[in-house]
């Protein structure tokens, strides 16, 4: 193989050495070129969705706006701070006493916690609904 380069003229063994450092150049400024794309692609996508974000928020205060502004919003406020009523209302006030109250359930009508125990989940909806 040396005796094949000894045969060659140093002019060419020179343009073959420059067209060697010119393919380096070229596959260096190309990898540089892929990189910088990558890098405005994930800025353009980190970008997007930031402004998806904003969107969201805006369209959200958007919403806020317009229910704070609403005549049904102002309304209750209204009622709410200053006890006002509108021609045609009434006031309802109803006693703590009415409230509180429980409302009664037949115990008896109820299945027993322990009627249940220790079957499956399957078993105890079938006895809930076929067995009398």
């Amino acid at each position: 193989m040396t005796t094949r380069f000894n045969n060659t003229s140093n002019l060419t063994k020179i343009i073959i050495i420059l067209e060697f450092l010119l393919v380096a150049y070229l596959l260096y400024s190309l990898t540089k070129i892929i990189y910088n794309n990558y890098r405005i692609d994930s800025y353009i996508e980190t970008f997007r969705a930031e402004n998806a974000q904003i969107e969201e928020e805006n369209r959200k205060k958007t919403e806020d706006y317009l229910y704070f502004t609403s005549e049904e919003y102002i309304d209750k406020v209204i009622k709410q701070n200053w006890n006002y009523v509108n021609p045609g209302e009434e006031i309802i006030i109803l006693s703590p006493e009415v409230v509180n109250t429980e409302i009664e359930v037949n115990k008896e009508e109820l299945p027993d916690a322990k009627t249940y125990s220790g079957m499956s989940n399957p078993a105890q909806w079938w006895s809930l609904f076929f067995d009398n």
